[in-house]
């Protein structure tokens, strides 16, 4: 079956997986079921964390492995919001100030990897080294990926060699799938959530300046903008700080 089959079959919940390794029965209702409550779990997520949380934990479910996380890419360093176990965000963090291991070049060529075994893999020595130091023998790299570019790599481990089989590569695309559009939903829906806030920050701080000054909300934006760029300040913060303080930043 090729890779595209495998993934459409292990969607339709088609997918014979074998015998269970990680809890989740072999028959393919288990395995429908689980995706339909992670998509009804995603859905009524409140924000990104709590979206790549049910992530994780429903990896644990869907997939032959010990541990799970998720990095999400931010300006700078990557965001870790999520994993299963502290081995997992020690990775996580290791890689991110080395700029060396599968999450990194995951994350910047938008591309899977699979290291079958660490003790044997050649490509990272210094970071197979120590992952294998703190017990995991394999680790499966998905990229959560819109057509925006990718929002955050799916980091699957495990600690026994070679764990992950082409089925699970091909389930954790469809889990990828799945929190690439959640996560960047829950991103967009924070984003809109900030500006509208702003929007009301800096609609009282106009309302102060009416009031004190009796000029009309034309001029109020004015001052708040002038003493945004005049210090360097976002207009936002000069906002907050008018509504908080009833000073302006001098």
């Amino acid at each position: 079956m090729e890779r595209g089959e495998v993934e459409d079959a292990a969607e339709a919940g088609v997918l014979d997986r074998g015998p269970a390794r990680s809890g989740i029965a072999p028959d393919t209702d288990a395995v429908a079921d689980v995706f339909a409550r992670l998509a009804l779990e995603l859905h009524d997520s409140a924000g990104v964390e709590e979206t790549v949380q049910a992530v994780v934990e429903f990896a644990l479910q869907a997939l032959g492995c010990s541990h799970a996380g998720v990095a999400l890419a931010a300006r700078g360093q990557p965001e870790v919001p999520a994993v299963t176990d502290p081995v997992v965000g020690e990775i996580y963090q290791w890689q991110m100030a080395s700029r060396e291991g599968p999450l990194v070049v995951s994350m910047r060529e938008h591309s899977t990897l699979l290291v079958r075994d660490t003790a044997t893999d050649g490509r990272w020595p210094d970071w197979a080294a120590k992952v294998l130091s703190l017990g995991v023998r394999s680790v499966l790299d998905v990229p959560l990926t819109t057509a925006a570019g990718t929002v955050g790599v799916l980091g699957l481990y495990s600690t026994t060699p070679d764990a992950f089989d082409a089925d699970d590569e091909a389930v954790a695309h469809i889990l990828a799938r799945h929190a690439s559009v959640a996560v960047a939903t829950a991103r967009k829906e924070a984003s809109l959530a900030q500006a509208v806030d702003a929007r009301k920050l800096v609609g009282q701080a106009m309302g102060i300046l009416m009031e004190r000054y009796g000029v009309d909300g034309d001029r109020a934006f004015a001052i708040l903008k002038r003493y945004s760029q005049d210090t360097n300040t976002k207009l936002r913060d000069v906002a907050q700080r008018l509504v908080d303080t009833r000073t302006l930043p001098k």
